[in-house]
């Protein structure tokens, strides 16, 4: 049997708690017409729709057993955190989005779930986090811009989430948002091929010269997509430090500290990525259910040389080691 690392999942009765009116968002749109729910925050921009391959959870199961994965780390959809609402709101918004998920996990254990917590504001960010732990959750998803367009998370202001994770010994799943902040991206389905990749790429190299991963080493932090191309570029990176700031910290000392999936779509690719951060730091990833994704995740294993205590780590070790699946 093997471990998803990376995967998403809206549980059933947050969206039937929305349709029936439950909570008071004065800053959040929810529309409903039958099964389909969009979102509007703070009068930007509306949502897609929740798709059906997120809350159907038969389905999901379904999949789980045919594939043979035994348990799926679980975010929440990227497009419904909220991070361009007001702080307070954003903690209540988070907290709601958290008790669907605790729920779900508490009932079908085959989810683990990581939390929501509000990104827009540092101690906001930190109060939730800690709630969350308290709670059960080994973690959270945090998406790239922490101001849901723009944003970068080396920001001084997330300091009290940063430091509460690294006290904690949090998971930190960084994951890209719907809108990469390109518009080039919009033609030839490159908002998935690339968008994501240098929306991710671009937060987490500015994190790794901030010093971030070894300044909080207790924040255990994942990169999903194969490290988002931060291995392939780490030489670029290692020469822009030799001829910039000695202040700035160290790249590949800071890669180490990350743990990366598999989601790559390319064996080749794959067998770079652990030359560069270890198959002790990579774990089986699908992006479940997002059409991007890599629903036959053991395939890429397959295709690869690997002996049989490497493959087992990449499957199933090192994601039960990471999230502390029983």
């Amino acid at each position: 049997m093997s471990i998803d690392s990376h995967a998403h999942i809206v549980p059933p009765t947050t969206l039937e708690a929305l349709r029936s009116g439950a909570g008071n968002f004065p800053s959040i749109d929810v529309e409903t017409v039958d099964q389909t729910v969009k979102f509007t925050f703070a009068g930007k921009t509306k949502t897609r729709p929740v798709m059906k391959g997120l809350w159907d959870i038969d389905d999901r199961r379904s999949w789980m057993e045919a594939t043979n994965i035994s348990h799926q780390v679980n975010g929440t959809w990227l497009d419904m955190t909220g991070y361009e609402i007001p702080a307070d709101e954003g903690k209540d918004w988070s907290r709601f989005i958290n008790e669907g998920l605790r729920d779900l996990a508490k009932s079908q254990p085959e989810f683990v779930t990581l939390a929501s917590v509000p990104m827009q504001s540092g101690m906001a960010a930190a109060e939730i986090l800690n709630e969350a732990l308290d709670q059960g959750f080994p973690g959270v998803m945090i998406g790239t811009q922490p101001k849901g367009k723009g944003g970068v998370l080396d920001d001084p202001d997330l300091e009290p989430f940063w430091q509460a994770a690294s006290d904690r010994r949090a998971v930190i799943v960084i994951h890209p948002m719907y809108d990469c902040g390109d518009d080039r991206v919009h033609d030839y389905g490159l908002a998935n091929g690339l968008g994501r990749i240098t929306d991710t790429v671009i937060t987490v190299a500015r994190m790794l010269f901030a010093g971030m991963p070894g300044r909080y080493p207790g924040a255990r932090i994942v990169v999903p997509i194969g490290g988002a191309a931060l291995p392939f570029v780490l030489g670029r990176l290692k020469r822009t430090r030799e001829i910039g700031e000695d202040s700035w910290a160290h790249p590949e000392e800071q890669l180490a500290h990350l743990w990366v999936d598999t989601v790559v779509h390319d064996a080749d690719t794959l067998d770079f990525v652990a030359k560069k951060v270890r198959w002790e730091k990579i774990m089986l990833g699908t992006d479940k259910p997002f059409p991007i994704g890599d629903f036959s995740p053991e395939k890429i294993i397959d295709e690869l040389d690997l002996d049989a205590g490497t493959r087992a780590q990449i499957v199933d070790g090192n994601a039960r080691a990471l999230f502390g699946i029983a």
